[in-house]
Protein backbone atom coordinates (compact mmCIF):
# COMPACT_ATOMS: atom_id res chain seq x y z
CA UNK A 1 0.00 0.00 0.00
CA UNK A 2 1.67 3.22 -1.46
CA UNK A 3 -1.28 5.29 -1.14
CA UNK A 4 -1.40 8.68 2.21
CA UNK A 5 -3.85 8.70 4.39
CA UNK A 6 -4.44 13.30 5.00
CA UNK A 7 -6.25 11.88 8.55
CA UNK A 8 -3.44 9.87 9.75
CA UNK A 9 -0.95 11.69 8.13
CA UNK A 10 -2.76 15.25 10.19
CA UNK A 11 -3.21 13.30 13.34
CA UNK A 12 0.75 11.98 13.57
CA UNK A 13 2.21 15.65 12.45
CA UNK A 14 -0.18 16.98 15.26
CA UNK A 15 1.16 14.20 17.72
CA UNK A 16 4.42 14.60 16.75
CA UNK A 17 4.40 18.14 18.00
CA UNK A 18 2.81 17.50 21.20
CA UNK A 19 5.44 14.69 21.85
CA UNK A 20 8.41 17.58 21.17
CA UNK A 21 6.26 19.88 23.13
CA UNK A 22 7.04 17.18 26.26
CA UNK A 23 10.71 17.45 26.35
CA UNK A 24 10.52 21.84 27.28
CA UNK A 25 7.37 20.96 29.76
CA UNK A 26 10.10 17.95 31.33
CA UNK A 27 12.64 20.78 31.51
CA UNK A 28 10.24 22.92 33.51
CA UNK A 29 8.80 19.94 35.78
CA UNK A 30 12.58 19.04 36.36
CA UNK A 31 13.51 22.58 36.63
CA UNK A 32 11.23 23.55 39.74
CA UNK A 33 12.64 20.50 41.61
CA UNK A 34 15.98 22.05 41.85
CA UNK A 35 17.41 24.57 43.80
CA UNK A 36 17.51 28.24 42.54
CA UNK A 37 21.30 28.08 41.86
CA UNK A 38 20.47 25.08 39.24
CA UNK A 39 17.46 26.06 37.34
CA UNK A 40 19.06 27.21 33.94
CA UNK A 41 21.38 24.30 34.09
CA UNK A 42 18.33 21.86 35.02
CA UNK A 43 16.19 23.33 31.68
CA UNK A 44 19.56 23.65 29.48
CA UNK A 45 19.96 19.22 30.26
CA UNK A 46 16.74 18.36 28.63
CA UNK A 47 16.90 21.59 25.60
CA UNK A 48 19.54 21.14 24.73
CA UNK A 49 18.97 17.09 24.25
CA UNK A 50 16.33 18.12 21.32
CA UNK A 51 19.64 19.54 19.24
CA UNK A 52 21.47 16.87 19.95
CA UNK A 53 19.47 13.90 19.31
CA UNK A 54 17.74 15.82 16.54
CA UNK A 55 20.92 15.20 15.05
CA UNK A 56 22.15 11.64 16.23
CA UNK A 57 18.81 10.60 15.16
CA UNK A 58 19.09 11.73 11.56
CA UNK A 59 22.83 10.80 10.95
CA UNK A 60 22.31 7.29 12.46
CA UNK A 61 19.74 7.03 15.26
CA UNK A 62 17.17 6.17 13.11
CA UNK A 63 18.80 3.76 11.03
CA UNK A 64 20.34 1.75 14.00
CA UNK A 65 16.42 1.67 15.23
CA UNK A 66 14.62 1.09 12.33
CA UNK A 67 17.30 0.12 9.46
CA UNK A 68 17.14 -3.48 7.91
CA UNK A 69 17.59 -6.28 10.62
CA UNK A 70 20.33 -7.71 11.03
CA UNK A 71 20.20 -10.56 13.44
CA UNK A 72 17.55 -9.15 15.56
CA UNK A 73 19.78 -6.77 18.02
CA UNK A 74 20.29 -3.75 15.38
CA UNK A 75 19.18 -2.05 12.49
CA UNK A 76 21.47 -2.00 9.72
CA UNK A 77 23.06 1.85 8.15
CA UNK A 78 20.42 1.55 5.20
CA UNK A 79 19.14 4.74 6.41
CA UNK A 80 22.18 6.55 6.79
CA UNK A 81 21.30 10.32 7.11
CA UNK A 82 17.74 9.96 6.83
CA UNK A 83 18.87 8.49 2.68
CA UNK A 84 15.54 6.58 1.32
CA UNK A 85 13.50 8.07 3.97
CA UNK A 86 10.79 10.10 2.19
CA UNK A 87 7.15 11.14 1.05
CA UNK A 88 6.10 7.22 0.30
CA UNK A 89 5.01 5.19 3.19
CA UNK A 90 6.57 2.26 4.65
CA UNK A 91 4.15 -0.51 5.16
CA UNK A 92 5.80 -2.22 7.49
CA UNK A 93 5.68 0.37 9.91
CA UNK A 94 3.04 2.89 8.93
CA UNK A 95 1.45 2.27 5.51
CA UNK A 96 -0.66 5.41 5.69
CA UNK A 97 1.79 7.74 6.39
CA UNK A 98 4.97 9.50 4.78
CA UNK A 99 7.97 7.00 5.72
CA UNK A 100 9.69 10.53 6.88
CA UNK A 101 6.91 11.55 9.41
CA UNK A 102 7.35 8.39 10.50
CA UNK A 103 11.01 8.81 11.51
CA UNK A 104 10.12 12.40 12.73
CA UNK A 105 7.42 10.98 15.15
CA UNK A 106 9.83 8.51 16.10
CA UNK A 107 12.72 11.02 16.81
CA UNK A 108 10.56 12.92 19.41
CA UNK A 109 10.74 9.45 21.84
CA UNK A 110 14.46 9.19 21.01
CA UNK A 111 14.58 12.79 22.09
CA UNK A 112 12.93 12.90 25.59
CA UNK A 113 14.43 9.16 26.87
CA UNK A 114 17.84 10.42 27.52
CA UNK A 115 16.36 14.12 28.88
CA UNK A 116 14.32 11.75 31.30
CA UNK A 117 17.63 10.62 32.52
CA UNK A 118 18.71 14.21 33.83
CA UNK A 119 16.92 13.89 36.81
CA UNK A 120 19.03 11.56 38.47
CA UNK A 121 22.33 13.65 38.40
CA UNK A 122 20.82 17.38 38.28
CA UNK A 123 22.88 20.22 40.10
CA UNK A 124 26.33 18.00 39.45
CA UNK A 125 26.88 17.06 36.40
CA UNK A 126 29.69 18.36 34.27
CA UNK A 127 28.05 19.94 31.10
CA UNK A 128 30.59 18.87 28.80
CA UNK A 129 30.66 15.04 29.68
CA UNK A 130 26.29 15.28 29.60
CA UNK A 131 26.92 15.74 25.99
CA UNK A 132 29.27 13.19 25.35
CA UNK A 133 27.32 10.53 27.62
CA UNK A 134 23.88 11.51 25.73
CA UNK A 135 25.27 10.92 22.30
CA UNK A 136 26.89 7.60 23.63
CA UNK A 137 23.53 6.43 25.49
CA UNK A 138 21.47 7.33 22.70
CA UNK A 139 23.44 5.24 20.49
CA UNK A 140 24.35 1.87 22.39
CA UNK A 141 21.16 1.53 24.55
CA UNK A 142 18.10 3.63 23.22
CA UNK A 143 19.04 2.64 19.70
CA UNK A 144 19.04 -0.84 20.07
CA UNK A 145 16.48 -1.48 22.81
CA UNK A 146 14.59 0.24 20.04
CA UNK A 147 15.02 -1.92 17.20
CA UNK A 148 14.53 -5.01 18.86
CA UNK A 149 10.91 -3.88 20.56
CA UNK A 150 10.12 -2.41 17.31
CA UNK A 151 12.50 -2.64 14.73
CA UNK A 152 11.07 -5.19 12.22
CA UNK A 153 12.63 -8.65 13.08
CA UNK A 154 13.60 -7.07 16.83
CA UNK A 155 14.05 -10.39 18.57
CA UNK A 156 11.70 -9.14 21.65
CA UNK A 157 9.10 -8.14 19.00
CA UNK A 158 9.50 -11.57 17.31
CA UNK A 159 9.13 -13.02 21.03
CA UNK A 160 5.72 -11.65 21.15
CA UNK A 161 6.65 -8.51 23.52
CA UNK A 162 3.62 -5.65 23.93
CA UNK A 163 5.40 -1.94 24.43
CA UNK A 164 2.47 0.46 22.68
CA UNK A 165 4.26 3.47 23.34
CA UNK A 166 7.49 2.80 25.27
CA UNK A 167 7.32 1.72 28.84
CA UNK A 168 10.56 -0.35 28.02
CA UNK A 169 11.86 1.81 25.32
CA UNK A 170 11.93 4.87 27.28
CA UNK A 171 10.42 4.41 30.67
CA UNK A 172 12.65 1.81 31.65
CA UNK A 173 15.71 2.57 30.26
CA UNK A 174 15.59 5.94 31.71
CA UNK A 175 14.72 4.54 34.74
CA UNK A 176 17.49 2.14 35.21
CA UNK A 177 20.06 4.08 33.23
CA UNK A 178 19.29 6.95 36.22
CA UNK A 179 20.38 4.51 38.69
CA UNK A 180 23.38 3.73 37.11
CA UNK A 181 24.36 6.64 36.88
CA UNK A 182 23.81 8.05 39.83
CA UNK A 183 25.79 4.92 41.68
CA UNK A 184 28.94 6.43 39.75
CA UNK A 185 28.38 10.18 40.20
CA UNK A 186 27.85 10.22 43.98
CA UNK A 187 26.12 12.31 46.26
CA UNK A 188 25.34 15.82 46.02
CA UNK A 189 27.20 17.85 49.02
CA UNK A 190 25.54 18.23 51.42
CA UNK A 191 22.89 15.66 50.55
CA UNK A 192 21.46 14.56 53.55
CA UNK A 193 22.81 17.16 55.76
CA UNK A 194 21.11 20.24 53.99
CA UNK A 195 17.64 20.98 53.51
CA UNK A 196 17.21 20.91 49.24
CA UNK A 197 13.68 21.85 48.71
CA UNK A 198 12.33 22.70 45.52
CA UNK A 199 12.96 26.18 44.22
CA UNK A 200 9.52 26.60 41.94
CA UNK A 201 6.87 24.18 42.53
CA UNK A 202 4.47 26.39 40.21
CA UNK A 203 7.46 25.56 37.69
CA UNK A 204 6.92 21.84 37.56
CA UNK A 205 3.21 22.17 38.22
CA UNK A 206 3.21 23.67 35.06
CA UNK A 207 5.57 21.29 33.22
CA UNK A 208 3.53 18.16 34.68
CA UNK A 209 0.06 19.62 32.74
CA UNK A 210 2.26 20.16 29.66
CA UNK A 211 3.60 16.71 29.99
CA UNK A 212 0.23 15.42 30.39
CA UNK A 213 -1.35 17.02 27.33
CA UNK A 214 1.40 15.91 25.38
CA UNK A 215 0.98 11.92 26.63
CA UNK A 216 -1.58 12.37 24.02
CA UNK A 217 0.57 12.71 21.35
CA UNK A 218 3.04 10.26 22.78
CA UNK A 219 0.67 7.21 23.82
CA UNK A 220 -2.48 8.12 21.43
CA UNK A 221 -0.59 8.51 18.10
CA UNK A 222 1.41 5.47 18.50
CA UNK A 223 -1.61 4.18 16.95
CA UNK A 224 0.22 5.21 13.82
CA UNK A 225 -3.29 6.12 12.79
CA UNK A 226 -6.30 8.80 13.61
CA UNK A 227 -8.63 5.54 14.29
CA UNK A 228 -10.11 3.76 17.43
CA UNK A 229 -6.92 1.97 19.01
CA UNK A 230 -5.60 5.67 19.31
CA UNK A 231 -8.95 7.03 20.96
CA UNK A 232 -8.79 4.05 23.61
CA UNK A 233 -5.41 4.65 23.88
CA UNK A 234 -6.04 8.75 24.75
CA UNK A 235 -8.82 7.55 27.01
CA UNK A 236 -6.74 4.84 29.13
CA UNK A 237 -4.12 8.04 29.51
CA UNK A 238 -6.27 10.18 30.64
CA UNK A 239 -7.96 7.85 33.25
CA UNK A 240 -4.37 6.03 34.30
CA UNK A 241 -2.86 9.30 34.65
CA UNK A 242 -6.17 10.52 36.88
CA UNK A 243 -6.37 6.98 39.24
CA UNK A 244 -2.87 7.67 39.98
CA UNK A 245 -2.90 11.09 41.29
CA UNK A 246 -6.15 10.47 43.02
CA UNK A 247 -3.95 7.85 45.02
CA UNK A 248 -0.98 9.49 45.74
CA UNK A 249 -2.77 12.22 46.94
CA UNK A 250 -4.13 10.06 49.50
CA UNK A 251 -1.03 8.72 50.43
CA UNK A 252 0.58 11.38 51.01
CA UNK A 253 -2.52 13.01 52.68
CA UNK A 254 -2.62 9.79 54.68
CA UNK A 255 1.23 10.55 55.73
CA UNK A 256 1.04 14.65 56.47
CA UNK A 257 -0.91 16.59 54.31
CA UNK A 258 -2.15 16.08 50.28
CA UNK A 259 1.30 17.45 48.80
CA UNK A 260 0.89 19.42 45.47
CA UNK A 261 4.58 18.11 44.18
CA UNK A 262 2.99 14.63 44.80
CA UNK A 263 -0.16 14.69 43.27
CA UNK A 264 1.60 15.94 39.67
CA UNK A 265 4.60 13.49 40.26
CA UNK A 266 1.85 10.76 41.33
CA UNK A 267 -0.26 11.97 37.33
CA UNK A 268 2.98 11.48 35.68
CA UNK A 269 3.48 8.07 37.01
CA UNK A 270 0.05 7.08 36.09
CA UNK A 271 1.19 8.41 32.71
CA UNK A 272 4.37 5.99 32.65
CA UNK A 273 2.60 2.98 33.49
CA UNK A 274 -0.16 3.27 30.47
CA UNK A 275 2.27 3.94 28.15
CA UNK A 276 3.21 0.14 27.33
CA UNK A 277 -0.46 -0.77 27.87
CA UNK A 278 -2.35 2.33 26.18
CA UNK A 279 -3.38 0.99 22.89
CA UNK A 280 -4.40 -2.45 24.38
CA UNK A 281 -6.12 -2.54 27.55
CA UNK A 282 -9.82 -1.23 28.69
CA UNK A 283 -10.19 1.98 30.07
CA UNK A 284 -11.43 0.25 33.63
CA UNK A 285 -8.12 -1.60 33.96
CA UNK A 286 -6.04 2.09 33.34
CA UNK A 287 -7.94 3.11 36.51
CA UNK A 288 -5.68 -0.03 38.39
CA UNK A 289 -2.43 0.47 35.98
CA UNK A 290 -2.53 3.97 37.41
CA UNK A 291 -3.25 3.34 41.13
CA UNK A 292 -0.74 0.27 41.38
CA UNK A 293 1.66 2.49 39.84
CA UNK A 294 1.07 5.05 42.43
CA UNK A 295 1.58 2.99 45.14
CA UNK A 296 4.64 1.29 43.93
CA UNK A 297 6.49 4.62 43.08
CA UNK A 298 5.39 6.24 46.41
CA UNK A 299 6.59 3.96 48.70
CA UNK A 300 9.80 3.33 46.16
CA UNK A 301 10.68 6.65 46.90
CA UNK A 302 10.63 6.36 50.47
CA UNK A 303 12.52 3.49 50.59
CA UNK A 304 15.04 5.48 48.56
CA UNK A 305 15.20 8.10 50.78
CA UNK A 306 16.18 5.84 53.65
CA UNK A 307 19.56 4.50 51.39
CA UNK A 308 22.24 6.61 50.63
CA UNK A 309 21.23 6.75 47.08
CA UNK A 310 20.97 10.18 45.62
CA UNK A 311 19.15 9.94 42.13
CA UNK A 312 17.70 13.35 42.94
CA UNK A 313 14.66 13.63 41.36
CA UNK A 314 13.27 9.97 41.82
CA UNK A 315 13.72 9.02 37.90
CA UNK A 316 13.79 5.40 39.37
CA UNK A 317 11.17 5.31 40.93
CA UNK A 318 8.90 6.80 38.59
CA UNK A 319 10.25 5.94 35.27
CA UNK A 320 11.72 2.77 35.89
CA UNK A 321 9.13 1.30 38.49
CA UNK A 322 6.53 2.53 36.39
CA UNK A 323 7.62 1.77 33.20
CA UNK A 324 8.17 -2.17 34.76
CA UNK A 325 4.86 -1.94 36.53
CA UNK A 326 3.06 -1.24 33.18
CA UNK A 327 4.92 -3.58 31.15
CA UNK A 328 4.04 -6.30 33.49
CA UNK A 329 0.23 -5.13 33.85
CA UNK A 330 0.00 -5.15 29.78
CA UNK A 331 0.68 -8.79 29.90
CA UNK A 332 -2.26 -8.92 32.64
CA UNK A 333 -4.87 -6.57 31.24
CA UNK A 334 -4.41 -6.92 27.32
CA UNK A 335 -7.16 -7.86 24.90
CA UNK A 336 -7.51 -8.38 21.12
CA UNK A 337 -10.71 -6.63 22.00
CA UNK A 338 -9.30 -3.44 21.46
CA UNK A 339 -6.53 -4.01 19.30
CA UNK A 340 -6.59 -6.94 17.45
CA UNK A 341 -2.64 -6.61 16.86
CA UNK A 342 -1.85 -7.17 20.07
CA UNK A 343 -2.50 -10.01 22.12
CA UNK A 344 -4.68 -11.61 24.76
CA UNK A 345 -3.39 -11.26 28.53
CA UNK A 346 -3.37 -13.59 31.60
CA UNK A 347 -6.66 -12.23 32.45
CA UNK A 348 -8.13 -12.78 28.97
CA UNK A 349 -6.58 -16.62 29.00
CA UNK A 350 -3.27 -15.68 27.79
CA UNK A 351 -0.79 -16.85 30.47
CA UNK A 352 1.88 -17.15 28.14
CA UNK A 353 1.91 -12.98 27.78
CA UNK A 354 2.90 -12.33 31.12
CA UNK A 355 5.68 -14.49 31.03
CA UNK A 356 7.08 -13.15 27.45
CA UNK A 357 6.67 -9.34 29.39
CA UNK A 358 8.74 -10.63 32.17
CA UNK A 359 11.34 -11.87 30.10
CA UNK A 360 11.63 -8.58 27.74
CA UNK A 361 11.55 -6.56 31.32
CA UNK A 362 14.17 -8.76 32.57
CA UNK A 363 16.44 -8.49 29.04
CA UNK A 364 15.94 -4.80 29.25
CA UNK A 365 16.87 -3.70 32.45
CA UNK A 366 19.93 -5.90 32.76
CA UNK A 367 21.26 -4.39 29.48
CA UNK A 368 20.22 -0.99 30.18
CA UNK A 369 22.00 -1.11 33.56
CA UNK A 370 25.47 -3.12 32.79
CA UNK A 371 25.81 -0.93 29.56
CA UNK A 372 25.35 2.62 31.50
CA UNK A 373 26.96 1.93 34.03
CA UNK A 374 29.94 0.96 32.16
CA UNK A 375 29.22 4.20 29.75
CA UNK A 376 29.68 6.30 33.29
CA UNK A 377 32.64 4.21 34.87
CA UNK A 378 34.70 5.31 31.46
CA UNK A 379 33.66 8.77 30.71
CA UNK A 380 33.85 9.41 34.41
CA UNK A 381 37.59 7.97 34.19
CA UNK A 382 38.13 9.89 30.94
CA UNK A 383 36.44 13.65 31.58
CA UNK A 384 34.54 13.22 35.21
CA UNK A 385 31.24 13.07 35.41
CA UNK A 386 31.31 15.92 38.14
CA UNK A 387 31.87 19.40 38.30
CA UNK A 388 34.61 20.44 41.57
CA UNK A 389 33.35 21.03 44.66
CA UNK A 390 33.24 25.05 44.71
CA UNK A 391 31.56 24.81 41.14
CA UNK A 392 29.00 22.79 42.57
CA UNK A 393 28.61 25.17 45.98
CA UNK A 394 28.25 27.96 43.53
CA UNK A 395 25.63 26.65 41.38
CA UNK A 396 26.09 24.85 38.03
CA UNK A 397 24.05 28.11 36.40
CA UNK A 398 26.94 30.16 36.91
CA UNK A 399 30.08 28.02 36.91
CA UNK A 400 28.85 26.11 33.77
CA UNK A 401 26.90 28.77 32.15
CA UNK A 402 27.54 32.35 33.31
CA UNK A 403 24.48 32.66 33.72
CA UNK A 404 21.31 33.20 36.87
CA UNK A 405 17.97 32.30 36.45
CA UNK A 406 16.65 34.96 39.45
CA UNK A 407 18.57 37.80 39.70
Amino acid sequence: MDRINSGDTAWIIVAASFVLVMTPALAFFYGGMVRKKNILSTLNLSLITIGLISIQWVLIGFTLAFGRNMGGVIGSFKFFGLHGVGALPAPAYAPGIPFQLFAAYQMMFAIITPALITGAFVERIKFKTFLVFTLLWATLVYDPVAHWVWGIGGFLRRMGALDFAGGAVVHITAGFAALAVALVIGQRRGYGKHPMEPSNIPYTVLGAGLLWMGWFGFNGGSALAANGVAVNALVTTNTSAAAAALVWMMLSWRDNKPSVLGIVTGAVVGLVAITPAAGFVEPWAAIIIGGVAACLSYYAIQFRQKTRLDESLDVLACHGMGGTWGAIATGLFATKAVNSAGADGLFYGNPKQLLIQLASVAIVIVFTFLVTFGIAKILDRLMGLRVTDNEEEVGLDISEHGERAVA
